[in-house]
């Protein structure tokens, strides 16, 4: 097959990847009387209960939440949060600016963030750290029930991308999932909503394509593409 295209695909994730979620959802929880646990533990359970908190958490949280009403305030919360107070991981600002900037580099993100009107949302955190979305190429959000690997192929064959020129940036199993299904490189991190030794132990995710810190995830992405302004 051939590809018209010359230039480089970074999709990136919001939630736990370029976003500092678990500081926003904590917040959110602790408005509402809930305790989501440290989140080293966060990190670690599996993702139907990530948000119910752990053993210790799970029973008070639950009947806090066990109403339609109930969950609607807290999405609120959230939506709130997000918009006003949560932050990107440091550096993550800057890595996505020069993306931005660059000549050669196809830059959005896919995401599946959980607050009202989730698109507005990103706007005004983005927007805090001066970042416009709508220089990005694309900005997608994804159903909770729908998988991201169609839409990872979506945006890759929209822009008529060679899959060995393009790179996923996620924090979770089901990125890396996506990634690979779809020809790409996964750039995952350890540092989001799950941990280094969960991701490697549990999954078996290759230790080599991990970044332990926002950091070494923007220099690992830079290098890659060759570009030194950072």
């Amino acid at each position: 097959m051939s590809y018209s295209s010359h230039k480089n695909l970074i999709i990136l994730d919001a939630d736990g990847t370029t976003i500092d979620a678990y500081s926003a959802i904590e917040k959110t929880f602790s408005q509402h009387g809930m305790n989501l646990g440290d989140e080293d533990s966060f990190q670690k359970r599996h993702h139907i209960f990530k948000y119910l908190g752990g053993i210790k958490q799970f029973p008070a949280n639950i009947r806090k939440n066990i109403t339609k009403q109930n969950r609607q305030q807290i999405v609120d919360t959230l939506t709130d949060v997000y918009r006003q107070d949560a932050i990107l991981y440091p550096g993550i600002a800057d890595f996505i600016r020069t993306l931005i900037a660059a000549p050669n580099v196809i830059v959005g993100l896919v995401t599946r963030n959980i607050t009202n009107e989730p698109l507005e949302t990103l706007r005004q955190l983005f927007s805090r750290h001066d970042i416009n979305i709508q220089n990005l190429d694309f900005l997608i959000h994804v159903p909770l029930e729908e998988k991201k690997t169609q839409h990872f192929r979506a945006v890759r064959e929209q822009f008529n991308i060679n899959p060995a020129r393009a790179g996923v940036c996620g924090d979770e199993n089901k990125d890396y999932v996506a990634a690979i299904n779809t020809g790409m490189h996964p750039y995952m991190v350890s540092y989001g909503f799950e941990n280094y030794l969960r991701l490697t132990s549990k999954f078996e995710i290759p230790e080599d394509i991990i970044s332990r810190t926002p950091k070494e995830l923007c220099e690992r992405v830079l290098h890659a593409l060759e570009i030194n302004s950072y």
